[in-house]
């Protein structure tokens, strides 16, 4: 782990920075020291303080906002919001050995018949059958509507660092790709790859009524999960996952 990565980690040994940084993260929108320090019941001085520390190791960037509305008179408010890179530091982890271990498991067991790409989607998708027979063995759903698959899985892709946001009843989007930024340099073959994992996961822990679909979003995965009666559009192609 190189310099940088370790200043980021040992600024978020600190409860509150580590809280502050979930919560701007979080509201995906620059916030002020103000709205910080009222979200997390501390004073002014002491949000400002920490938010700095957090700029500092490069886990966020600041920048003056005019103000929304009627132009005040005065100093404009200092907005704080993640930094580019900031994901890369394990909030959420990677899962680069997942991938890792996928595509080696596809180029030496690759057959005759099949692609080295369509070789990685076989791997993926039983990867993801695996994980989902285990975690139906574990919480015994029963049957499972659009709904309450979608609530199941949730739980799973959290720990995996998708971060996954409930949008509607029967729609679930991932707002982060574990494997980014390997995903930017092979976005076809990446994003392939996590759709068809998360296409065997449901599949096996008995979710058919929910679907892993190509949906590239700027600053999310490029798959969301989609349960029978959602309103969105069809699957899309040639994608690529975002931070």
């Amino acid at each position: 782990m190189d310099h940088a990565s370790l200043t980021s980690l040992a600024a978020l040994g600190d409860a509150t920075r580590r809280r502050m940084f979930e919560l701007i993260r979080q509201e995906r929108r620059p916030m002020t020291r103000e709205e910080v320090a009222d979200s997390l019941g501390i004073s002014r001085k002491l949000a400002a303080f920490h938010l700095d520390k957090l700029v500092a190791a490069g886990l966020l960037q600041a920048r003056y906002e005019s103000p929304t509305g009627i132009r005040k008179v005065g100093r404009r408010p200092k907005v704080y919001e993640p930094a580019d890179d900031a994901v890369a530091v394990s909030i959420p982890e990677r899962r680069y050995g997942m991938l890792a271990d996928v595509l080696t498991e596809a180029v030496l067991t690759e057959t005759d018949e099949e692609s080295a790409h369509d070789a990685a989607l076989r791997v993926a998708r039983r990867r993801g059958e695996t994980l989902g027979r285990a975690e139906r063995e574990r919480v015994r759903p029963g049957r499972l509507s659009a709904e309450r698959g979608l609530t199941v899985a949730a739980e799973t892709l959290a720990e995996f660092g998708f971060e996954p946001e409930r949008i509607t009843p029967t729609l679930m989007r991932l707002r982060n790709c574990p494997f980014h930024p390997m995903a930017a340099k092979a976005p076809e073959l990446v994003c392939a790859v996590n759709q068809a994992f998360l296409a065997g996961y449901l599949h096996s822990l008995g979710s058919d009524k929910t679907t892993a679909v190509l949906a590239p979003r700027p600053g999310s995965c490029c798959v969301e999960l989609r349960g029978e009666g959602s309103a969105e559009g069809s699957s899309e192609t040639g994608s690529t996952c975002e931070r």
